[in-house]
């Protein structure tokens, strides 16, 4: 199954694009800027309980690249609730980042920590475009001192990377 899909802004600039192979022996994706050149790589962990993911700097899948790593709360859920882990919290006993909602309904919200401060959120956008067509539109709030690019990595994470994508950046950090 082809897990590529682009990341676009409202002028169908592209931002990002993904690229990888899902379903596979062994998933992994490449995050690549707007020029194509390789951000990070995703690497799904085999074997996983909760369905970790792991993300390493550039095209490495070595242990010293690693950024982060994330995973489901639970074996079985509904919702979406993933715990995000950066690579120096080896204990893993509490998490740097939550994400909780509905991928499946685009409608979600990253927290810092085990706190209640939110550092992204993410819903629909629905347009005639995206009605009459079918082609996904996404409104994201993103909140200062978080990469959007993280938000795009958790995108990649959590959904079939099927079809293209069009982001709505807002990074006033939901200030009126």
């Amino acid at each position: 199954m082809d897990g590529n899909f682009v990341v676009t802004d409202i002028n169908s600039n592209i931002l990002f694009e993904v690229k990888g192979k899902v379903l596979s022996m062994h998933d992994h994706r490449v995050l690549l800027d707007g020029a194509g050149n390789p951000i990070v790589t995703l690497k799904q962990k085999m074997m996983s309980a909760h369905d970790r993911w792991q993300v390493f700097k550039g095209e490495s899948t070595d242990a010293s690249d690693l950024l982060f790593s994330a995973k489901r709360s639970s074996m079985f859920q509904l919702k979406t609730n993933v715990d995000v882990f950066l690579a120096n919290n080896i204990k893993e006993k509490v998490w740097d980042y939550k994400v909780k909602g509905s991928w499946s309904e685009s409608s979600c919200v990253v927290y810092a920590g085990e706190s209640s401060t939110i550092v992204a959120q993410m819903h629909d956008k629905d347009t005639v475009e995206s009605i009459l067509i079918g082609k996904d539109k996404f409104m994201v709030t993103v909140y200062p001192n978080i990469d959007y690019a993280f938000i795009v990595i958790l995108d990649a994470i959590n959904s079939s990377g099927e079809g293209g994508r069009e982001w709505w950046f807002d990074f006033s950090g939901g200030a009126d």
